[in-house]
C-alpha cells in the first residue's frame, strides 16, 4: 500500500455513511431528484452533492450557473460518499456532481503516485472513463489537508513552507489520529521534508474546533487543518506552502456522466472552474456555516452574480 494512501477518504466514508443511513430512514429513496423532473430517463441535468455543506454550496453553484445558460436542471443533494454517488452517476439518478480530484483518483487507484493538479487531472480522464464518466477542467479551489500555524508563530520563526519547520524542532503537532500513519502525515513529514522531532497530539475532530483551539492556545504549534476552513481567516492562521507536493492536489472538479457531455456544458462548467478559488470557498463556507447561516442557494447565487456568471 502506498504511503500516500488517502486516510481522509476512509474516515469520511464512515462519517458520511452514518449521516446518509439516518437520512434514508426518514426520506425514502436517497437518489430521487429533489426538484424538477429530470432523471434517469429525462433530458435534463441532475446535480448531486456529498453530505456536507461545502459540497451542497458547490452543487448550487453548478446548478444555478447551468440554469442561467438555459439547461434544464434539477438537484439531489446530500447523497453520501462515493460508494453511493458513483453508482448514482452510472444509473442516472444524478448525472453531475462537484468532486475533488485527488480523492476521486484515490477512489479508483489507492496506490496513485500523481501529486500535482495537472498530473492528477490527467490521470483522472482514463480512471473515470472506466465507469462511463467524464471530468472537465478543475478549479484553482482546493479543499485538502494542510500544515497550519498561527501568524505569530510563523512571523517569529520565519515560516513560509513545511520544510521551514526543520528549524523549529522539536514541536507538537495536532491532527486526527490517522495522521500519525498517513503518507502525507508524520511519516511523510520526516521522509519528504526531514522533520522528525515531532510530538504528535491526536484530535478526533479533523481540523475542527478542538484542533484549532489547541493551535491558537499553543498546546500544539502546528496543526492539520483543511484549506477551506473558515477558521483560517477568522483566527488569522497561516497555511504553510508544500513545494514538494507532500499532499496531493484536491481541486474541485466537475464529474459527469458521458451521456450528458457536450461542448456547451463543458464551456459553462469551465467558466465556473476558471473563477472558483480556495479563498472563495472559505468565504462561502463562512456565510453558510458561520453566524450568518445563509442558505447554500443564496451564497451560491451571490457568488455567481459577483463573478458575472448569472
Amino acid at each position: 500500500m502506498s504511503m500516500f494512501k488517502k486516510g481522509r477518504i476512509a474516515a469520511g466514508v464512515v462519517a458520511v455513511g452514518a449521516i446518509v443511513a439516518l437520512a434514508g430512514c426518514a426520506s425514502g429513496d436517497p437518489t430521487a431528484p429533489e426538484t424538477g423532473s429530470a432523471g434517469a430517463s429525462g433530458d435534463g441535468i441532475v446535480v448531486g452533492s456529498f453530505a456536507f455543506p461545502e459540497s451542497e454550496i458547490l452543487g448550487e453553484i453548478y446548478a444555478q450557473a447551468l440554469t442561467a445558460q438555459g439547461f434544464d436542471v434539477s438537484t439531489k443533494f446530500n447523497i453520501g460518499p462515493r460508494q453511493q454517488t458513483i453508482p448514482a452517476l452510472q444509473d442516472g439518478s444524478i448525472n453531475l456532481i462537484p468532486e475533488y480530484n485527488g480523492n476521486l483518483l484515490a477512489y479508483y487507484d489507492t496506490e496513485f503516485a500523481e501529486r500535482t493538479t495537472e498530473d492528477v487531472d490527467a490521470a483522472l480522464v482514463d480512471a473515470v472513463a472506466a465507469d462511463d464518466l467524464v471530468v472537465y477542467a478543475s478549479a484553482e479551489a482546493e479543499d485538502k489537508d494542510a500544515y497550519v500555524v498561527t501568524s505569530e508563530f510563523a512571523s517569529a520563526n520565519n515560516l513560509t513552507s513545511i520544510g521551514d519547520l526543520a528549524a523549529v524542532q522539536p514541536f507538537s503537532l495536532g491532527a486526527n489520529p490517522q495522521f500519525a500513519e498517513l503518507g502525507y502525515g508524520i511519516p511523510g513529514l520526516a521522509s519528504v521534508y526531514g522533520v522528525s522531532d515531532v510530538t504528535f497530539v491526536p484530535y478526533e475532530d479533523y481540523g475542527g474546533p478542538d484542533t484549532v483551539k489547541a493551535l491558537t492556545d499553543d498546546t500544539v504549534q502546528v496543526a492539520d487543518i483543511y484549506t477551506t476552513s473558515p477558521d483560517l481567516k477568522a483566527k488569522d492562521l497561516v497555511v504553510l506552502e508544500d513545494p514538494e507536493n507532500l499532499i496531493a492536489a484536491q481541486n474541485v472538479i466537475p464529474l459527469l456522466s458521458s451521456k450528458i457531455a457536450s461542448d456547451e456544458l463543458q464551456k459553462a462548467l469551465d467558466a465556473v472552474s476558471a473563477e472558483l478559488t480556495t479563498d472563495d470557498l472559505i468565504d462561502l463556507r463562512n456565510r453558510v456555516e458561520g453566524d450568518e447561516k445563509a442558505s447554500a442557494s443564496t451564497a451560491a447565487k451571490d457568488w455567481l452574480t459577483e463573478k458575472g456568471l448569472i
